[in-house]
């Protein structure tokens, strides 16, 4: 496996999104601190979403420099001797831009090849997918500073592994290591070797279907967590309709039928 061929690059100072073949890479570049998240940085990853939404890509990974980290979490420092407002507005700022991740026009997958702790870890639970080296250390260690997680962790980690599971990692901060977060729904896979060139296999592994099937399911299986079942198969009835009506589904039952390969326009 190959890394693929970086086609472009924007680069901020601690953030650079490049072009791998038809995906976007987007990688935290501040290994010294182990990639961990400053507003700053926060500001760039955000302007990074926007740059990465409008190229022709069919999916984004992100990850961190370094064998280390994927991200450490929250630059403690900054956040001292902050008054209520700003720590709110701050909150609400690092909750905006990982949210960005759930309607963004592609899937994305985050590629932890290391700690990913805190604000790390709420990035990563942002993303569609997760995959993991097999040395990769993942927490939310918020309460040890007498804090609690701020962007995301304590909404999106019970939608991933369960109230039970959430709320004690949460409670205790404690780390869990790549075979655990696999075992309880926190990773989809560990893979070993290069992690973008990993990264890379998985992404095509869906990304070769028609892009706009590929939202609707990710919508509906969204709206499964939040609504109740016979509310949600309304939906399903609503987005799979949307579905039959484009040209790939068309062409996805024209080529079931010929037993050739459909070739998707994503329309």
């Amino acid at each position: 496996m190959t890394q693929g061929a970086v086609q472009g690059t924007t680069q901020g100072t601690n953030v650079e999104l490049t072009r791998r073949d038809e995906f976007g890479l987007l990688t935290l570049r501040r290994p010294a601190k182990l990639n961990a998240l400053s507003f700053a940085i926060l500001r760039e990853i955000n302007d990074a979403f926007t740059e990465a939404a409008s190229w022709p890509i069919r999916a984004l990974l992100i990850t961190g420099e370094g064998d280390r980290a994927f991200c450490a979490g929250a630059d403690i420092d900054e956040l001292r001797n902050r008054d209520l407002v700003a720590q709110k507005r701050g909150a609400e700022f690092g909750q905006g831009v990982f949210a960005r991740l759930d309607d963004f026009p592609v899937a994305s997958v985050a590629l932890i090849n290391g700690f990913a702790f805190g604000g790390g870890l709420e990035l990563a639970m942002a993303c569609t997918y997760r995959l993991a080296l097999p040395t990769a250390k993942m927490g939310l260690p918020e309460i040890k500073l007498g804090l609690i997680p701020g962007y995301g962790g304590t909404q999106r980690l019970p939608r991933l592994v369960g109230e039970a599971r959430a709320l004690e990692m949460i409670t205790t901060g404690r780390t869990v290591a790549a075979s655990e977060a696999v075992a309880i729904g926190l990773v989809n896979r560990i893979v070993e070797g290069d992690v973008v060139a990993a990264g890379l296999a998985f992404a095509r592994e869906f990304s070769g279907y028609g892009l706009p099937a590929q939202a609707f399911a990710r919508a509906a299986v969204k709206r499964a967590l939040d609504l109740p079942i016979h509310e949600g198969l309304k939906v399903e009835a609503d987005l799979s309709t949307l579905a039959f009506r484009t040209a790939d589904a068309e062409e996805g039952m024209a080529a079931f039928s010929e037993k050739r390969k459909p070739n998707f326009r994503d329309a």
